[in-house]
């Protein structure tokens, strides 16, 4: 364990690395409560894996950034109307100056709203919580309305993994955008599994972009279909239950 922002602990950390996966960060809410320590850990701590794959001759990091780049009206201009998203576009032009200066190959990803199980924190992690409500027999207000772009947890996962297999030259970044659906959706195919789960939604829309952008990833990549959001939302109650049968 150590400190991302402790640029010391980064570059020992990275030593006989062949390649990077940087998942460091914290998320939005943090991000608005302490907006320095927010840039020390998600710019500077960035900025130090990349000192890092420098300082020990690594020539690929694979990053990730955000669907939060893109604030709630653009749909291919990144204007991030947060502290966490304008952190993650900072991030994205210093990787680009890393490949242009020093040849260290990157791709950042934009993770949209993920879901699935373990993701239980954040301003977006409603859907996965609902699910986990749902399986327990327990009331749960999802904190947001309108629509949202979904990709399974799984999905990501797999594109880091493609992505750290693929050697691809250049500074890329990628959206990983999922289905769009409103949370409504969301609830209304959570019951086609617990048909009496106790599920609402309300509050604001989430503070970035509802739209599927670009598949760029899957033709760069070569990424295997995305899981349905039905499908996604199944396993993960069904993850649930599993977990709390365990339990029991």
């Amino acid at each position: 364990m150590g400190d991302i922002a402790d640029t010391a602990q980064v570059v020992a950390a990275a030593e006989g690395c062949d390649a990077v996966i940087h998942l460091a960060g914290v998320l939005t809410p943090f991000c608005r409560r302490d907006p320095l320590a927010g840039a020390r850990i998600n710019v500077f701590g960035t900025l130090n894996v990349f000192e890092a794959a420098k300082h020990h001759g690594i020539h690929q990091v694979i990053y990730t950034s955000s669907g939060g780049v893109f604030g709630l009206d653009d749909d291919v201009v990144p204007f991030p109307i947060t502290h966490y998203g304008a952190f993650k576009l900072a991030n994205e032009g210093s990787a680009r100056a890393y490949w242009h200066d020093d040849g260290i190959a990157s791709i950042g990803f934009r993770p949209f709203v993920v879901y699935g199980p373990g993701r239980e924190s954040g301003l977006s992690a409603g859907p996965t919580l609902a699910c986990r409500a749902a399986a327990l027999g327990q009331p749960y207000v999802i904190p947001l309305t309108g629509a949202a772009a979904l990709v399974y947890v799984d999905d990501v996962a797999a594109a880091y993994e493609a992505a750290v297999k693929s050697r691809l030259s250049g500074a890329h970044t990628i959206n990983l955008p999922g289905t769009v659906a409103t949370m409504e959706q969301v609830v209304g195919m959570i019951r086609k599994f617990v048909p009496d789960a106790a599920l609402s939604c309300e509050g604001a829309p989430l503070p970035s972009i509802a739209t599927a952008l670009n598949e760029y990833s899957s033709d760069l990549l070569g990424l295997p279909s995305e899981t349905t959001l039905e499908e996604g939302l199944r396993r993960t109650v069904e993850y649930y239950q599993s977990a709390h049968n365990l339990q029991g």
